[in-house]
């Protein structure tokens, strides 16, 4: 049963799925307060806790302290009340890069008790739209710097309440202004550890958006499990990373495991490896999330002279951890690199490697207070060794907001997570293939469909179909097939054109790589096409 919410506004629990079609939560050894806000949680109590003076974030120039962090976010919440009439249960965007003001726009929000859609700075006008009507957002938050695009959504969606801030340190923005005149103080609300606090947003097969719901409890769990179990945090523990904060992954391990234990993130608007190479050796960072591509680079310039001694733990998700990364990473650190899987679906990391307990090409043991097992085409759980689903349930899970692929995802009480795994006689678990038509590339997730949409609106393209093809540097990239129409040369100025085209219809990073033209596409008799006929031999077998 769910506690009593705090909500005004009722939306996001009465679009949770029918608790029959919602997994078995495993709860034991994680026991909150029926009255829990993450918001106050990260900030405020760490202050009362001691930590005031110690430094939080460290972002564009600027050290702050919780205390300054703990400050900035209730002025900020003050703002969202008093000027922008956010209530309790309203949902909230934050379109921002990496850097202190998103993390301080997000922890206000979820002060004021309001349901956060973290967003990726590359999403379009047309992509921010399909999560304001399926979350019915109200109020958007966004860096002045990336106004366009959200000005662009903020016509197609009259509703939408839109304020600036300065994402530079600078305080020179509508948000930042009003806030100066604010308290320092603001009593957060008193919201349930089962109201909803954040949505995070994945791309599905189809391209069609889908918001996992997570409550303020599901927040704590993953710091309060992962965070502390596999990777120890103290709060001597400096955080460096590349994923995104409107990413689950990002938003735990750059914010939420850090602030819950009072050590400090740094936080990189373009993290590129030599960005963090350079803020590892200036800060002696302690712990690294990032894609087996930005380590392999890491290795190189440790060749060349970069001392990256200061690491503890580099954690590797996104992708599949190479054996040869993972074997130099040890030979150069004399320190495992940490493999792991998640999904936004989970909130984070539920399978793990440990510092005492691991191995290549393996993916680990399931983090405490998960179970995993590999399913068989039936259902049954598949022999040992044998590739099968990979099926999980634990302390958080799958909730969709109001989508009929909750279903699909959820079994019989289980998180079928989309995975092909094996699970050896020891109990680990080696990860075989992703089971679906997304495309993981340098770890983010691309979902074929949505940019085969982007090519057919050019007028070249007749039909086309995308794959991930294999690459030694990102894993796969976008690699689109196409048909072009009568009147257009298939050659490399339109492929420039082609992949342009689809930088400014979609985020950039979903372009097409490589671009393949044909004469025609292998279909079915239905007319269908056969994109398994496109990959390589090798793959398909």
């Amino acid at each position: 049963m769910l506690g009593a919410t705090a909500h005004v506004d009722t939306f996001a629990r009465d679009n949770l799925p029918a608790q029959t079609d919602q997994p078995d939560f495993l709860l034991d050894g994680f026991d909150y307060p029926e009255v829990l806000n993450a918001g106050y949680e990260l900030t405020d109590a760490m202050v009362a806790k001691g930590f005031g003076d110690h430094t939080a974030l460290i972002g564009n120039g600027r050290m702050r302290t919780y205390k300054e962090l703990s400050d900035w976010t209730n002025r900020l919440a003050h703002v969202l009340v008093d000027d922008l009439g956010v209530q309790p249960g309203n949902r909230v965007m934050i379109r921002s890069a990496n850097n202190p003001a998103m993390v301080a726009c997000w922890l206000a929000a979820t002060k004021v008790g309001a349901v956060v859609i973290n967003t990726m700075p590359m999403l379009r006008a047309v992509e921010l739209r399909k999560y304001v009507e399926k979350a019915e957002v109200g109020f958007a938050l966004c860096d002045a710097r990336l106004m366009e695009e959200m000005e662009g959504c903020a016509a197609e969606c009259p509703t939408l309440k839109v304020l600036s801030f300065d994402g530079t340190s600078n305080h020179d923005a509508e948000l930042d202004r009003l806030a100066l005149e604010k308290p320092v103080t603001f009593e957060a609300v008193p919201t349930s550890r089962d109201d909803v606090a954040l949505l995070g947003f994945t791309s599905g097969s189809t391209g069609e958006p889908k918001a996992t719901m997570h409550f303020h409890r599901d927040l704590m769990i993953i710091a309060d499990g992962y965070a502390k179990e596999v990777l120890g945090v103290v709060p001597e523990d400096v955080f460096v990373g590349s994923p995104p904060l409107a990413f689950t992954f990002g938003l735990g391990g750059l914010a939420l495991f850090p602030l819950r234990f009072g050590a400090t993130a740094t936080l990189l608007e373009q993290a590129t490896p030599p960005n963090m190479i350079e803020i590892i050796e200036k800060y002696k960072a302690t712990v690294c999330f990032t894609a087996p591509t930005a380590y392999r680079v890491m290795l190189r310039a440790m060749e060349e002279g970069a001392d990256l001694s200061s690491l503890r733990a580099a954690v590797s998700a996104g992708e599949t951890l190479p054996k040869p990364v993972y074997d130099e990473w040890i030979v150069r650190t004399g320190k495992p690199m940490l493999d792991g899987i998640g999904a936004t679906e989970m909130l984070h990391i539920f399978i793990s490697n440990r510092f005492d307990d691991h191995r290549p090409a393996c993916t680990g043991k399931p983090v405490t207070g998960y179970e995993a097992k590999v399913l068989a085409e039936d259902g049954t759980e598949a022999p040992l060794g044998q590739v099968g689903r990979l099926a999980v349930r634990g302390p958080t899970g799958c909730r969709y907001l109001r989508d009929e692929r909750q279903t699909a995802y959820v079994r019989d009480g289980w998180n079928i997570t989309g995975d092909s795994f094996t699970q050896d006689e020891e109990g680990y678990f080696h990860f075989a293939a992703r089971n679906d038509d997304m495309i993981i590339s340098a770890g983010y997730n691309i979902a074929g469909p949505e940019v085969e949409a982007a090519l057919l609106s050019h007028a070249a393209v007749a039909e086309c179909a995308v794959i991930g093809a294999p690459d030694e540097e990102r894993g796969h990239i976008v690699e689109a097939h196409v048909v072009a129409n009568a009147g257009f040369s298939a050659d490399d100025v339109l492929i420039k054109e082609l992949q342009d085209h689809v930088k400014a219809a979609i985020a950039p990073y979903k372009y097409p790589r490589s671009i393949v033209f044909a004469d025609a596409l292998p279909k079915t008799q239905t007319g269908k096409i056969q994109r398994f006929m496109l990959k390589p031999k090798a793959v398909r077998a």
